[in-house]
């Protein structure tokens, strides 16, 4: 039986969506809920949701004499937080090959590394790092094959997943006087409140052009997203509800692009094994599939 490793994030949505995709196939199902359940479980602990009765150390020894998952420590950047116990990796059996999970920070730039020929991250990361800026705006995840430079990286989009929350544009009625869109942007001079990570993303989704006159700024001191851009007037972030962004009196306007998880292939390394994995998380060929070099 061949084994294809896969690099996978090692916490958060974007594995939560791979692990969901797995769990309905028979073979996989209960692993995935394990695991799922578990890393809910560490972060409700890490965001004080949940007390445990054992220190990280204790839990992640339970953890590792389960069956199939191995877990580690991470610790959190973020002042004041524990160590977090996050997904490490896993091997499921998928009818004729088993399927290595193999945790990364950053599995996008592993694949770019040529370290593994497939993976699973946020679209977004692509965005954030290869894709060219353009006048023209990116509105679809199927485009953004077209706007990596193959001098840059063999990695390619091969399918979402469907997890899709998205980059809309959000303004105070003030400056929302008409429709709030990517023609507002096109008119807008001032302040465009963003998060600091997110601006290459902005600049691609919505395009260089309907950039002239627009100055980035970011939340500071720890403010919410949703009231700094309260504060700017304009602004992009990802919105799941909407309903923080209506309590400080914001307006929903366009989606302009979505974030979603992605099945990621680099182009130079995967063979015959890798394809079977595709199929099982894309069974019908779209838009997005890479072709054979």
């Amino acid at each position: 039986m061949t084994t294809i490793s896969v690099a996978v994030p090692r916490k958060g949505r974007p594995l939560e969506a791979v692990l969901e995709r797995l769990a309905t196939h028979a073979d996989a199902t209960g692993l995935a809920d394990d695991i799922i359940s578990t890393l809910r479980y560490e972060k409700a602990i890490t965001k004080g949701e949940q007390t445990a009765d054992r220190d990280s150390y204790e839990r992640l020894a339970a953890y590792s004499e389960g069956d199939g998952a191995d877990y580690t420590l991470l610790r959190d950047e973020r002042a004041g937080f524990p160590r977090r116990v996050v997904f490490d990796a896993a091997t499921i059996p998928l009818g004729d090959h088993d399927l290595r999970l193999v945790g990364r920070e950053e599995p996008f730039r592993a694949l770019r590394k040529h370290e593994f020929a497939l993976g699973f991250d946020s679209a977004d990361l692509v965005l954030e790092e290869v894709v060219s800026l353009d006048e023209d705006p990116l509105t679809d995840i199927a485009d953004v094959n077209d706007r990596i430079d193959p001098r840059d990286t063999d990695v390619r989009l091969i399918t979402g997943l469907g997890d899709t929350v998205y980059h809309t544009l959000l303004a105070t009625p003030s400056v929302a006087d008409g429709p709030l869109d990517r023609s507002l942007v096109d008119g807008y001079e001032g302040p465009l409140c963003i998060s600091p990570r997110y601006e290459r993303l902005v600049e691609a989704v919505l395009g260089t052009a309907a950039l002239d006159g627009v100055e980035f700024c970011y939340p500071s001191g720890g403010a919410e997203e949703e009231a700094a851009i309260a504060e700017a007037g304009l602004g992009v972030y990802v919105t799941v509800t909407g309903s923080t962004a209506r309590e400080h009196g914001l307006l929903l306007g366009e989606r302009l692009f979505p974030s979603e998880t992605v099945l990621l292939e680099n182009r130079r390394e995967a063979d015959g094994p890798e394809r079977a994995v595709e199929a099982i998380f894309d069974p019908v060929e779209t838009e997005l599939s890479a072709p054979s070099q």
